[in-house]
């Protein structure tokens, strides 16, 4: 048997898709390297639950990371507002882009407060897990 590749943004649809058909509210799959949590909300859509902000070796920034493989999306695509001007006070629980993985937008939380200092990807790009997506400068 063949081992399931979570950087896929197929397969993270395709599973997407399964669950919803098959009426699964979720799925969660850990192995000792990584973990994916998907979540089918009846009002929402689909949500993927992953870690949001990791340390970097600067105590003083925090980097966000793509939790998966996917289209990153600055903003959220159906927003007609002007991007915000870096850099911004931000609080844990903001959403600062999402990953998009065919229908599905997973928002990228900040997971810390700070300023938002630094944008390391560009918006529309097919970014990998773990690459880096903002950078936060943590308040001291």
């Amino acid at each position: 048997m063949s081992v399931i590749d979570f950087s896929d943004p197929a397969t993270i649809a395709f599973l997407t898709d399964a669950l919803t058909a098959a009426g699964v509210a979720g799925l969660e799959i850990s192995r000792p390297d990584e973990q994916i949590r998907i979540v089918i909300s009846g009002e929402g859509g689909a949500r993927i639950s992953v870690p949001a902000a990791t340390p970097r070796a600067s105590n003083s920034d925090v980097v966000v990371k793509a939790p998966l493989a996917g289209h990153f999306c600055a903003e959220h695509p159906a927003a007609a507002v002007t991007p915000q001007t870096l850099p911004r006070l931000i609080s844990d629980a903001d959403v600062l882009g999402f990953i998009r993985v065919g229908q599905v937008l997973l928002p990228l939380r900040a997971g810390r407060s700070g300023v938002l200092t630094r944008l390391l990807a560009e918006p529309g790009a097919l970014v990998g897990f773990g690459d880096p997506l903002f950078e936060i400068e943590l308040p001291s």
